[in-house]
């Protein structure tokens, strides 16, 4: 006879929520202190705490996750949704909501697949927002002053860089120390070419022409700093001219993109950045033969077409003796026009004053004042009739104005009545009670208020409006 749930209850032990929360914590973490956990990235948050929130998922099931803030910094990527990744930590329990998480310290990629369908899928969203194109590229300087270099200060690729650079031009070059690869490397390289574009233009530190961005081979985990979004915008957002060359010539990655120039390998960006000094000079010594040449040859020909002109001049003598019989026979000719010109006037002044007689001035003067005398008879005749006209004109007007005046109607009896701007009252409605009135009568005018009450007539009978007015 089996033993019923009521009899055996006094046996089984009593836990409060919490005891049993403990329990169930204690017994998750001592089960699974270690567990590496394959799934994909869902619902992922980063907190105000710093603290990342998601869960890890596959076909079938959902695991909650959470980084604490202190491991989060060192995970070495940055989570996203979508990602499939690796995780590794241990399982616990929050007795908050009655579930179990997993609290991650390393996270990576679950497989080379994974990490290129990652990166294209990155390549894809910068390339839209206009960070790859062509445009954007910056002709490098023909021979930097200063060259910023963005490596590691320890490893042999900033030596291959200072080397190539001493054969060929020896430049002034400042190293940003950076981190290549693992936590904070991306950042450290951003900062880096973000820190070389602040620096002010003639400042204590001298601000480069050209950056390199520099890293020597490695697999595609070891060069993921520079497929970080913060290192390709910092890159595209440089104002400095910027050479990538991060691993070997097969390697590709995003800042290459980003980047105003690719180099296959660190020391080919050293000679990407500076011509060869011995073939500058050649050169500049070929172009100073050159010149050479060109000026003793220029000078020669000035010197012959000197001599060719010099031969089609006369001598300074026979230029002399030609000028001063040119002004000989100026001055000859000015002296017979002077002469000629004297007789002339002389002749014309003669003939005028043969004309000039006593009685032929009178006879014309005579004339003269007859005409004139003439004239003003003429003229006085016609402002007279001008004159008798407008008057008579002007009588018309007045005896027609005399008869439309208003006047002859106040003669009559009767009145006008003006406002206090003088103009006519029309209505009887233009008037309110208090207002000042002026009443012009025949023989003068007299001030008025109005007192707006109706009164009749003596003459009036009462009940007949018609026979009604106000009175003022």
């Amino acid at each position: 006879m089996s033993e019923s749930p009521e009899a055996g209850r006094g046996n089984v032990p009593e836990f409060t929520v919490t005891e049993l929360s403990l329990r169930l914590k204690r017994s998750i973490e001592e089960s699974f202190g270690w567990v590496r956990v394959r799934g994909e990235i869902s619902g992922f948050k980063r907190a105000a705490s710093g603290h990342l929130y998601f869960a890890l998922k596959d076909s079938d099931s959902l695991l909650d996750a959470v980084c604490w803030k202190g491991q989060a910094g060192r995970l070495g990527l940055r989570p996203e949704d979508g990602m499939e990744v690796i995780c590794s930590g241990k399982l616990t329990s929050y007795p908050g909501r009655s579930k179990y998480q997993m609290v991650v310290e390393r996270m990576e990629l679950a497989g080379l697949g994974a990490l290129m369908a990652l990166l294209e899928q990155r390549k894809q969203k910068l390339a839209a927002e206009g960070l790859f194109a062509t445009e954007r590229k910056r002709a490098l300087p023909y021979l930097p002053r200063v060259i910023g270099v963005v490596t590691s200060p320890t490893g042999a690729v900033i030596r291959d860089i200072l080397h190539r650079l001493a054969d060929r031009f020896p430049t002034r070059v400042l190293v940003w120390p950076v981190l290549v690869q693992g936590e904070g490397a991306a950042d450290q390289v951003a900062r880096a070419i973000q820190g070389f574009n602040a620096l002010p233009q003639h400042g204590l530190v001298p601000r480069p022409d050209l950056l390199i961005v520099a890293r020597g081979g490695g697999s595609l985990e070891d060069l993921m700093a520079f497929n970080e979004e913060n290192v390709v915008r910092a890159a595209a957002a440089s104002t400095i001219p910027l050479i990538s060359a991060v691993g070997h010539e097969t390697d590709t990655t995003l800042i290459d993109f980003a980047a105003d120039r690719r180099a296959p390998t660190p020391t080919a960006a050293a000679e990407m950045a500076v011509p060869v000094r011995l073939e500058l000079l050649q050169d500049v010594a070929g172009l100073d033969d050159r010149l050479r040449r060109s000026m003793a040859r220029l000078a020669t020909d000035k010197r012959r077409q000197l001599d060719g002109l010099a031969r089609g001049l006369r001598g300074p003598r026979e230029q002399l003796a030609q000028a001063q019989q040119r002004f000989d026979d100026l001055a000859e000719r000015l002296r017979y026009a002077l002469h000629v010109g004297i007789n002339a006037q002389r002749a014309r002044m003669e003939t005028r004053f043969a004309k000039l007689q006593p009685g032929l001035l009178r006879r014309e003067t005579r004339d003269y004042r007859r005409r004139l005398d003439d004239s003003l008879a003429r003229l006085r005749r016609a402002v007279a009739q001008r004159a008798d006209l407008a008057g008579r004109a002007l009588q018309q007007q007045a005896k027609l104005l005399e008869s439309l005046s208003y006047r002859n109607v106040l003669a009559r009896g009767y009145a006008v009545i003006l406002d206090e701007t003088g103009r006519a009252v029309q209505s009887a409605a233009a008037l309110s009670p208090g207002s000042s009135i002026a009443i012009e009568l025949r023989d003068g005018r007299r001030n008025a208020v109005v007192d707006g009450e109706a009164r009749r007539r003596g003459g009036a009978k009462a009940g007949n409006p018609a026979q009604q007015e106000e009175l003022f």
